[in-house]
């Protein structure tokens, strides 16, 4: 993420303390839960209807939030102070499979890094000195981002775009407007807050994270100043927001994303999200997408060489880690045996919300490269699901040569070789 985003409290000579994150003060379509209630995942058992299944909860004093008919399963709200009771009834009715903590969480802290030193001190200075030169030169008039030239994506071009390929956003919404995407965002769901609400939103981006890992996929070709171009730069972008504009969520509401992403036929989802916990409801949905045919493609997690978070854990997802300009690991990156391929994470300038343009680093700005080059590897050759887009972009993949096999999986793709089985 751009230093200006992260940076939270930095001492420097003369100066005085900054704070441009602002975590105190949430957005006004930030998640507020009630502290005095639980809010969890009822399992029915294969069977039961999602009528049935709202009935049973409701009768042992529930309040259903939403239904995930994906995973057969409701949400349901009780005061903590009833959850045995609550549980105990449910149970007793002998429809109820299991109950799983609906997580509630930051679920991009993980996946996008804290600047590095210099940036930050960057950032102060720029702060306090708005006439000074940047310190590092952006792109301009369509310029190439780094990764982008650094996969080859150019040289596919003439052989595809990744016309017509459905990609899903799973984040925290796009800016459908930015002249950058504006071309290429066809549609999406706001899954962030509990349905039915009210007066449905649309899947705008309140945070920017969605918007700069769109930009990374699919960025249309424009001629205007800091313009930017995606791997796959006519693919179709749905923005299918689960994230607030804290990049905070409920697991449930990430689960409704999927679903929708399923009922709609998407080719591919970008996940550059995720956390340390295992949860089985997570791992159904996970799990119901990959047989639907949805390739997944999940960002690794930025524990900084510890292990890879989830969903990229799951063997049903594509998980990407994190390189640097320099072919080197990312020093934020986790790696593990669960890594399928690297791809640039450090420092990728993209599109941001409210049109403009920015730098972040993390597995969320790898995530979505190899995200790109899955939309040309569909539009190549027809394929579909994980197993056979990973399968199609393995012999296009080669190692770094000072890194492990736990840091790149398969290595790092090139666009070229993916779509026309040749090197340059």
């Amino acid at each position: 993420m751009s230093s200006k985003k992260w940076l939270t409290a930095v001492i420097f000579p003369a100066l005085f303390f900054v704070n441009f994150a602002r975590a105190e003060e949430p957005s006004a379509g930030s998640i507020r839960p009630d502290d005095s209630d639980s809010q969890r995942i009822v399992v029915f058992k294969k069977g039961v209807s999602m009528a049935d299944a709202r009935q049973i909860a409701q009768q042992a004093g529930n309040k259903v939030v939403r239904d995930l008919e994906l995973i057969n399963a409701v949400v349901i709200r009780s005061p903590k102070v009833m959850i045995e009771s609550v549980d105990a009834r449910l149970f007793a009715t002998g429809e109820v499979l299991r109950i799983d903590e609906d997580l509630l969480r930051n679920w991009i802290k993980d996946t996008v890094a804290a600047p590095d030193f210099d940036d930050t001190v960057n950032a102060v200075i720029e702060k306090f000195t708005p006439m000074k030169a940047p310190a590092r030169p952006e792109p301009a008039g369509n310029e190439l981002p780094w990764g982008i030239k650094r996969v080859k994506a150019p040289e596919a071009w003439p052989t595809t775009r990744g016309a017509k390929v459905k990609v899903a956003v799973v984040d925290t919404g796009i800016d459908m407007d930015h002249p950058n995407l504006a071309a290429n965002v066809k549609g999406g769901t706001n899954a962030s807050m509990p349905i039915p609400v009210p007066v449905p939103t649309p899947p705008e981006d309140d945070h920017g994270h969605g918007t700069h890992v769109s930009g990374t996929i699919a960025a249309a070709v424009i001629q205007a100043k800091d313009s930017v171009i995606g791997v796959a730069p006519e693919a179709e972008l749905y923005a299918v927001k689960v994230l607030d504009g804290q990049g905070r969520g409920y697991l449930s509401g990430i689960i409704s994303g999927i679903e929708w992403c399923v009922k709609n036929n998407m080719n591919v989802l970008n996940m550059s999200l995720g956390g340390p916990d295992d949860n089985q409801s997570f791992h159904d949905a996970i799990t119901a997408a990959y047989k639907a045919g949805v390739a997944i493609v999940a960002a690794a997690g930025n524990d900084s060489g510890g292990p890879v978070a989830y969903p990229a854990a799951y063997t049903e997802t594509i998980a990407v880690a994190a390189s640097t300009s320099e072919d080197d690991f990312a020093y934020f990156s986790s790696k593990g045996p669960q890594v399928d391929f690297i791809a640039p994470g450090h420092k990728v300038y993209s599109t941001l919300k409210d049109g403009k343009y920015g730098t972040y680093s993390g597995t969320s700005m790898a995530c979505p490269h190899v995200t790109g080059l899955a939309a040309l590897a569909i539009a190549r050759y027809g394929v579909r699901g994980t197993d056979a887009v990973r399968e199609a972009l393995r012999p296009a993949a080669a190692k770094l040569p000072k890194l492990t096999s736990d840091q790149q999986g398969n290595g790092l793709i090139d666009a070229y070789k993916l779509v026309t089985g040749q090197s340059l």
